[in-house]
């Protein structure tokens, strides 16, 4: 979600982030994958680009260590597409960390050495944030004492926009980016429900949830599906192989009776076929001392 949310204010506001990383309020368009041969792209990559340099964002939540030679195979790739271009590469942590992987700034392998930018935005100063629209979501995560303050400052240069579209995409993406550090309840507070979830962020999140929720639910119901399927499955095997294996000892039965008493007439072979599993063990083991007709009839006589 927090990347979705990067990725839309990047898109939305490039001149707002050139002018914070780049120094020039220039526009800067989207790089697609099928413009550099590299697929996938991940979530959290940004490529854009100017006439003259690509900027490659990455923004964090938490330390990863793979960013390093992630940084490096994209630097490759791009270099190799757009040798002409400068290539900046800026790591963004958005979350305080004491971790050494959100000050490494280098990928070092034998001889090989790939150097990139990090920015960790609890060290930069909050003021940045709130001349520029794009750059007001970030505000409270921002170098500061009050996150709240920061906060309700943003929310008073948002109120100021012109734009009710701007206003809630801007809103949204500071309340997302907000709940980060503050409560849920005290973002809701400082900016109006009402107003964010106007913005494109809220209904493209939302409706991503939706579908998620659907899927994960399909999902759900399939697994139950194919559970009680198997078990249901499993016990009718059971049954069916109980009732054939029964079917089975009784043929046997009956074929050792016609041989030791002769015979059989249907009624006592009715009878023989109406006994249990058990019944039949105990007739298979008595039939052995059978001599006549009349020995097997005595026997389910007393074994009703």
């Amino acid at each position: 979600m927090f990347d979705a949310v990067c990725k839309f204010l990047v898109e939305t506001f490039s001149a707002d982030f050139a002018s914070w990383l780049l120094g020039e309020a220039v526009s800067l368009t989207e790089l697609s994958s099928s413009e550099l041969l590299l697929e996938p792209i991940r979530a959290d990559a940004l490529l854009l680009q100017s006439e003259q340099r690509v900027l490659h964002l990455e923004f964090q939540t938490q330390p990863d260590p793979t960013i390093p030679f992630r940084m490096l195979d994209y630097w490759v790739r791009l270099h190799r597409r757009l040798p002409e271009r400068e290539i900046r590469q800026i790591v963004i942590y958005l979350l305080p960390s004491q971790s050494r992987l959100v000050y490494q700034t280098t990928f070092e392998s034998a001889s090989t050495r790939h150097t990139f930018e990090v920015i960790r935005l609890w060290e930069q100063p909050t003021d940045a944030f709130l001349t520029s629209p794009g750059l007001l979501p970030f505000a409270a995560l921002s170098r500061t004492n009050d996150q709240e303050a920061a906060l309700r400052q943003a929310a008073l240069q948002i109120e100021a926009l012109e734009l009710r579209s701007t206003q809630s995409n801007i809103a949204a993406s500071a309340a997302i980016l907000a709940g980060l550090v503050l409560d849920k309840e005290l973002v809701e507070q400082i900016l109006r429900e009402a107003i964010m979830q106007e913005s494109v962020i809220y209904q493209d999140i939302k409706a991503k949830g939706l579908q998620e929720g659907l899927q994960q639910g399909l999902q759900q119901g399939l697994q139950q599906g194919l559970q009680q399927g198997l078990q249901q499955g499993l016990q009718q095997g059971l049954q069916q192989g109980l009732q054939q294996g029964l079917q089975q000892e009784m043929r046997l039965v009956l074929r050792l009776l016609n041989r030791q008493v002769g015979t059989i007439p249907n009624d006592l072979a009715e009878q023989v076929k109406k006994l249990s599993s058990e019944q039949i063990e105990y007739l298979g083991e008595a039939l052995l001392d059978f001599a006549a007709l009349d020995d097997l009839a005595s026997w389910l006589a007393n074994h009703p």
